[in-house]
């Protein structure tokens, strides 16, 4: 797990110098090492965190026995081993112990096909120096972050956003970032805040040909799959063996790995299940004064089931928030309302040691855990029976802010569903905020493009729209974010590519046998988790941030900055959702 960064284009006397101020911007991500690859067009760089391969062979930027492919390569590829032995038994030989060889002797071997053949998390850029073209690699579900920019016949790409800023210090901003935010409550793919800088998007390759400068993306994934003709109880063993193997994946490690251990159902079956299969696990949980925000009987539960887990528990108080306020800003790359939790939780974590830890983002998504997949037939209702939705908005509003969010509806498609379930601001208060037009803010939203197929299941809808923009622009981003900042790697078993497609594989009905819960998952395992664990109302992995910023209205209102006091002080009265006053004190942040 590293950052990477590159440069590739014209002939340029400035480029390592410029890959180099990159690294620079990155070093938190990449402590253990650092290198770079120069030639006459590319211009490689990488930030090491040793997971796999601890020694002196596992330093990149990778070149390959004959030096006509390099690559710098950030994340694991956990089938890497299969795919070693595969490729011996094909001929090919090997140097390290890596899976960034594994890579490089797949491509090789296969081409472009390898691709869809890799499991795990990774983003990584590779120079083909005979065909003079550099790919661009982003995993299947969009673990791994890599942004690029195509400008003045160059590419230029990075881990984070923030490393841009280093080639050019004037690099202009995104016009629109600030409404998206404040709509979105993180910015959706793939804009981010700098004018021509693009997420590359889940699942796909970028091929960027060096002699014409041309750049074609390609998809090289998909989750759909055939669905099975399975027996009541048969999707229990199925998912239950595709589960345990993704744990066993993503315990794969040459440094020091642990847990995140909440008390929740995921990080719960988590930590229970790597008990079972590594010797020693070392879980981390996060607990408050808070009684209300307070899981420790939830942990102890979980714990008391375990044979060889060494529990670390670590107190975060208010006084710490605040003194760590002003490096939770400089860890986040690119505004999001979340993102403290993970801040605290990955600082716990290196600070215990740990170079890598599993946690349980995912599997709502997945398995159907958000009271959205109750609240989705509503919302189509609402949809078809509200032909005057700003007006039912003002009026309904007047009654419960939340309900202003039904004017998000008049935006067709998922971007108008998403935003009615999670939006923060709504157009008319965001134009406000930022002295524009009310229709400049609804021409940037409905720009906004995410597609789910036509005619899927209600269940199967809501899951992409959860997994396609909460999970993939806010929970994977500031997951990646906040663990890089501490030079941790955190890894997604619920992601595994494999035990997605065989989840996809069982008929929808099946999947989803409860709205809003995970009961496969519970019954799947239900030797396993202890009930108090299953039967607890979901919290998720909450912080008390709303009570915090609460008790000091004075620090809220330096925070939030000017024109905001009518959503300071509703929420301080206990009218609005944390979050709207939260994302202004984000906000001034990046301003």
């Amino acid at each position: 797990m590293c950052r990477i960064a590159g440069i590739a284009g014209h002939l340029s006397s400035s480029r390592t110098g410029a890959v180099q101020a990159m690294l620079n911007r990155l070093a938190h991500g990449g402590p253990d090492d650092e290198g770079i690859y120069n030639d006459n067009l590319v211009t490689l760089g990488h930030r090491r965190l040793s997971i796999i391969d601890l020694t002196s062979g596992g330093h990149q930027p990778m070149l390959s026995e004959d030096e006509s492919l390099a690559i710098t390569f950030n994340g694991e590829i956990y089938n890497f081993q299969v795919l070693r032995k595969e490729l011996e038994s094909l001929g090919k030989s090997f140097k390290t112990q890596t899976d960034t060889e594994v890579i490089l002797q797949a491509y090789r071997q296969w081409g472009v096909q390898c691709f869809q053949r890799l499991e795990g998390i990774f983003a990584f850029g590779l120079y083909d120096k005979k065909e003079n073209k550099l790919l661009l690699v982003r995993d299947q579900i969009g673990v791994k972050p890599l942004y690029y920019s195509l400008r003045n016949n160059q590419v230029i790409f990075s881990s984070e956003v923030r490393a841009f800023k280093a080639v050019d210090p004037a690099w202009p901003e995104n016009k629109d970032w600030r409404i998206l935010f404040l709509a979105f409550g993180s910015l959706p793919q793939p804009a981010t805040t700098l004018h021509g800088v693009h997420d590359l998007e889940p699942g796909t390759w970028m091929e960027i040909n060096l002699n014409h400068f041309t750049a074609v993306r390609h998809t090289y994934y998909s989750e759909n799959a055939n669905p099975l003709q399975v027996n009541k109880g048969e999707e229990l063993l199925l998912i239950r063996a595709a589960v345990i193997d993704a744990v066993k994946k993503n315990l794969i490690a040459d440094a020091p790995l642990g847990v995140f251990l909440s008390g929740g159902i995921d990080s719960s079956l988590l930590t229970l299940l790597a008990d079972q299969y590594q010797e020693v696990v070392k879980s981390i949980s996060i607990n408050f004064d808070d009684t209300s925000f307070d899981e420790r009987p939830f942990q102890k539960k979980v714990l008391e089931r375990t044979h060889h887990a060494d529990h670390i528990a670590h107190r975060v108080t208010s006084r710490m928030f605040w003194d760590s306020l002003d490096d939770i800003w400089r860890a986040m790359d690119q505004p999001t309302v979340d993102g403290v939790n993970m801040y605290f939780v990955s600082r716990s974590a290196h600070r215990d040691g740990l170079k890598a830890v599993l946690s349980g983002v995912g599997a709502d998504e997945v398995f159907g855990g958000y009271a959205s997949f109750r609240r989705i037939q509503s919302v189509k209702f609402l949809r078809s029976m509200l032909p005057f939705k700003e007006s039912f908005s003002d009026w309904m509003g007047a009654l419960n802010p939340s309900y202003k969010r039904l004017v998000f509806l008049d935006i067709e498609g998922p971007v108008g569903d998403y935003l009615f379930l999670r939006g923060i601001h709504t157009p008319d208060v965001i134009a406000s905020l930022l002295n524009v037009s009310e229709r400049e803010v609804w021409n940037v939203l409905q720009n906004i493009s995410v597609y789910i197929p036509p005619n899927v299941p209600d269940n199967e809808y809501i899951s992409q729209l959860e997994s396609k923009i909460y999970m993939t622009n806010q929970l994977l981003k500031i997951t990646d974010v906040m663990g890089m900042w501490h030079g941790l790697e955190v890894r997604v078993p619920f992601l595994d590519t494999e035990l997605i497609r065989k989840f996809h594989s069982i008929p929808t009905p099946i999947r989803y046998p409860k709205l809003g819960t995970k009961k496969l998952l519970t019954d799947t395992f239900s030797d396993l988790l202890p009930e108090e664990i299953v039967s607890r109302k979901k919290q998720g992995f909450t912080f008390p941030l709303s009570v915090w910023i609460k008790e000091d209205a004075d620090k809220l209102k330096s925070l939030t900055g000017q024109n905001t006091d009518t959503i300071v002080t509703d929420f301080l009265h206990g009218r609005g959702h944390w979050s709207k006053s939260w994302s202004l004190a984000v906000l001034n942040q990046f301003r």
